[in-house]
């Protein structure tokens, strides 16, 4: 086995072994409290709270990729060419307004909780994945277009069949680019009681502990870099099966 492979598979039994059993790294963070402070987070189960992360992104990523590849495809079509402009600017949205000013906006209409989380996470997720997806769709060879043509294969068809697996593994590249951005950006959730991980840094603030602010960062971060590598794994494996570089 490769030694990155080893550092990965380590740091995922750490990052497991701490997320189920926190108390047990009380030793590790203990340098960094003062006052007797707690060494742990324990307020919430850490668990709980890494779970309900990972669902909200999960959430968030999958109305993402639904809306954003439902674009690419419109305007990729040539009775959808006019709506590019459009379609772009919606894909636009989330990274013109800052994480924060889509929260203060959502919570007068959807109230404190999951809700503004998941909408400010949507619109930050789309653009990457439209990206990706209008490029993929865009960057067919014109040989495989016209051999899926001339089969007698019908426009869906040829969309269902040929393009849209064919440029999976580019629209793959924008969803995996979509995670990595909402797992950080999904922190902030928690400043509207959202359910992340956002809890643990933010009670590290405020209460002045830089142990609960590290550990709130490292799992966010080790998750962000372990799911980044698995969708690399899965991108590059499904375009040797494809047959595209």
């Amino acid at each position: 086995m490769k030694l990155s492979n080893l550092i990965r598979l380590a740091a995922l039994v750490l990052l497991v072994a701490f997320i189920v059993t926190p108390t047990s790294f009380a030793p590790v963070f203990a340098p960094l409290t003062r006052y007797d402070a707690p060494a742990i987070y324990t307020q919430t189960s850490i668990l709980s709270l890494t779970l309900s992360h990972l669902g909200i992104v999960a959430v968030a990523t999958l109305l993402a990729t639904v809306v954003a590849v439902g674009f690419a495809i419109l305007v990729t079509r040539p009775f959808g060419e006019e709506f590019l402009p459009l379609s772009r600017a919606i894909a636009n949205i989330g990274q013109t307004f800052p994480p924060v000013a889509v929260l203060a906006l959502a919570v007068p209409m959807l109230g404190f909780g999951t809700g503004p989380t998941l909408v400010a996470l949507f619109l930050y997720g789309l653009l990457p994945i439209f990206e990706n997806a209008m490029t993929g769709l865009l960057s067919l060879p014109p040989s495989v277009r016209e051999a899926a043509r001339g089969s007698g294969m019908t426009g869906w068809q040829r969309l269902i069949g040929v393009e849209l697996p064919l440029a999976f593994p580019v629209i793959l590249a924008g969803i995996r680019l979509s995670v990595v951005i909402s797992l950080s950006t999904a922190t902030i959730g928690s400043t509207v009681a959202a359910r992340t991980l956002g809890e643990v840094i933010i009670a590290g603030l405020l209460s002045g502990n830089t142990a609960y602010v590290l550990q709130g960062g490292l799992i966010v971060g080790a998750l962000a870099v372990l799911i980044y590598d698995g969708f690399v794994v899965l991108e590059k494996r499904i375009a040797r099966r494809m047959g595209r570089s």
